[in-house]
C-alpha cells in the first residue's frame, strides 16, 4: 500500500506557513500582517524590519490572494526543489524575498505582501530546465520573459489595481539571474 509522503519539504512547509499566517492574521484582525508579514518603509533600527523584509512572502491579503500564489507554487516548486535541492531553492526564496522587498521599499511607499515575487522567480527559473549547455540562452526563457514579464510591464502602464507589478518583474529578473547561476 502506498503512503503519502512529504515529498517537497520547502514547498509544503512554505505552503503550511502561508496558510497559518493568513489564519493568524484573520484571528488578529490584520495586526499580524501589518507587524510581521508585510514590508513597508520603517526604521531599519526596528527589530521587526528584517522579519518583515523576509516574512512578507508569507503574508497574504485574503484567501483568493493566497490561492493564486499557492497554485503556481505547488506546481513549480516541487520540480525546482528536486532539481536544485531544498536548501538551494530555500536560499533562492530568501534572496527573492529580500530583493523584492528592498525594491518595493526603494521605489514605492505602499505595503507589499504575498509570494508573487517568488512565484515569478520560479516561473522564469523553470524555463531553464533542459538547458544542456550552460553557455546557451534558453529560448523558453526568452518566451517566458516576453509573455509573463512583458504582460506585467504592459499592465503597469494601463491598469490601476493593488497588484505590485514591479514585484512580479523583479521576481522574474531574479529568476533569470538564478537560472544563469545554477
Amino acid at each position: 500500500m502506498k503512503k503519502i509522503s512529504y515529498n517537497a519539504p520547502l514547498t509544503l512547509t512554505f505552503t503550511l506557513c502561508s496558510v497559518m499566517v493568513l489564519l493568524l492574521n484573520r484571528f488578529t484582525s490584520g495586526l499580524t500582517n501589518l507587524n510581521y508579514f508585510s514590508v513597508y518603509r520603517s526604521s531599519i533600527n526596528d527589530p521587526a524590519f528584517f522579519i518583515r523584509l523576509f516574512g512578507h512572502v508569507l503574508g497574504h491579503a485574503n484567501w483568493g490572494h493566497l490561492m493564486g500564489n499557492l497554485l503556481l507554487l505547488l506546481i513549480l516548486a516541487p520540480m525546482l526543489e528536486e532539481k536544485h535541492g531544498t536548501k538551494k531553492l530555500g536560499v533562492m526564496f530568501l534572496w527573492t524575498a529580500a530583493i523584492t522587498g528592498l525594491v518595493n521599499l526603494i521605489l514605492f511607499p505602499h505595503i507589499l505582501l504575498g509570494a508573487s515575487g517568488i512565484v515569478f522567480m520560479m516561473i522564469v527559473l523553470s524555463s531553464f530546465s533542459n538547458n544542456g549547455r550552460k553557455s546557451d540562452i534558453p529560448l523558453t526563457m526568452i518566451l517566458v520573459m516576453i509573455l509573463y514579464i512583458g504582460r506585467e510591464v504592459a499592465a503597469s502602464w494601463v491598469m490601476v489595481d493593488n497588484i505590485s507589478r514591479i514585484t512580479h518583474i523583479t521576481g522574474g529578473v531574479v529568476g533569470v539571474w538564478f537560472g544563469f547561476k545554477s
